[in-house]
């Protein structure tokens, strides 16, 4: 008697991309899955309607499929993935019409083409979010990049002023006030590091990169700068004055426990002393600086109208000289203006770090 062919029950469900079959087989171990010419078969030993058996069938696809098709074994059935060649939805599984006795849809699994659509969409959008998470960096990758960048800028700063304040105190210990003369020949190199590398400070808070307000942040690097490049760099009668040793001595002290705070915060480390610090020794130091600025300008004003330099003569018909002096009598009024800004920017920080608490009422 010829043996008669044994079929298992099969079920499928599609997606615009794949078809889906769940074969109902246990216990299969080494099954023949394979597709030629458009055609899956299936042979395997296993467990199914009609007992312990071999089973085996074949399916026709209605269009064309990728010929690898991907198997997974469970206790209980075989799952079969097959990749459609054209992303599209079929109107049924097989190219002969009437449907297979042994194939039924699989509900588990079964979509309309409408929620396919959907489903297909939303999986894209999750495809092309995690591209883009994967381009962007994780928001935890981000912070740790703006730390890391910050921690390195503030050290620089530090390490920057740090050599200008050590440097000018050893000096003035061995020197005494014969250090005050050269004190720009010495380390103005490093303060135009330093300065110039400010600019970067202003740019963190415009961008976002830090939360500092920009308008204290661009006026200190302005005002600084202004003093730096046009009184002391531009005039070497400036140069040699006593004034240039506490502008430099009074800035770096000021910085040194600035950056200092502002990199251990990158680090998520508190040092109760350095903050307060950091938050107390502006009060003294801040004005001290302005003043030592204002008297450079105070003093650059004669040279200024010595040498003519900056100064310029209006054009025909009013030919009045206009001396740079008068700028920088301007410019002594906007550095108390801008002491002003600064104080009070500063005060608010204070205040919120070590405001008086509310007393607890008994």
């Amino acid at each position: 008697m010829e043996n008669q062919v044994l079929t298992p029950h099969v079920y499928w469900a599609q997606r615009h991309r794949e078809l889906y079959l769940r074969v109902e087989l246990s216990d299969v171990q080494n099954p023949a899955i394979s597709i030629t010419e458009n055609v899956l078969h299936f042979k395997a030993q296993g467990h199914g309607a009609k007992g312990d058996n071999v089973y085996e069938f074949h399916l026709e696809f209605l269009d064309l499929v990728k010929p690898e098709p991907v198997y997974k074994l469970t206790q209980r059935q075989v799952n079969i993935t097959v990749q459609k060649k054209v992303s599209q939805w079929w109107e049924r599984l097989t190219k002969q019409e009437k449907r297979p006795l042994f194939l039924a849809p699989d509900f588990d699994r079964w979509l309309d083409e409408s929620d396919a659509e959907m489903e297909l969409r939303a999986k894209e959008e999750e495809r092309l979010n995690k591209l883009r998470l994967e381009s962007e960096g994780s928001p935890e990758t981000l912070t740790n990049l703006r730390k890391g960048y910050l921690f390195m800028y503030n050290l620089v700063q530090f390490l920057g002023f740090s050599w200008i304040f050590v440097n000018l105190t050893v000096r003035f210990c061995i020197l005494g006030k014969e250090s005050f003369y050269d004190t720009f020949h010495t380390v103005a190199d490093m303060m135009y590091f330093c300065q110039m590398l400010a600019v970067v400070e202003t740019i963190n808070a415009a961008i976002g990169v830090t939360t500092s307000p920009v308008l204290p942040s661009l006026i200190q690097l302005l005002g600084r700068n202004f003093i730096l490049f046009i009184i002391f760099g531009t005039m070497e009668e400036m140069q040699n004055k006593a004034v240039v040793f506490f502008v430099f001595y009074l800035w770096s002290a000021i910085e040194i426990f600035r950056y200092s705070f502002y990199m251990l915060t990158c680090i998520d480390m508190d040092w109760k002393v350095l903050t307060w610090l950091r938050y107390t020794l502006w009060i003294p130091l801040y004005p001290l600086g302005c003043l030592a600025e204002a008297i450079s300008v105070i003093q650059s004003i004669p040279v200024f109208n010595e040498t003519g330099r900056f100064s310029f003569t209006l054009p025909y018909p009013v030919k009045i000289k206009v001396r740079f002096s008068f700028f920088l009598q301007i410019y002594l009024i906007m550095i108390f203006l801008g002491l002003y800004i600064n104080f009070r920017h500063l005060y608010k920080q204070r205040r919120r770090r070590y405001g008086q608490k509310k007393k607890k009422i008994h």
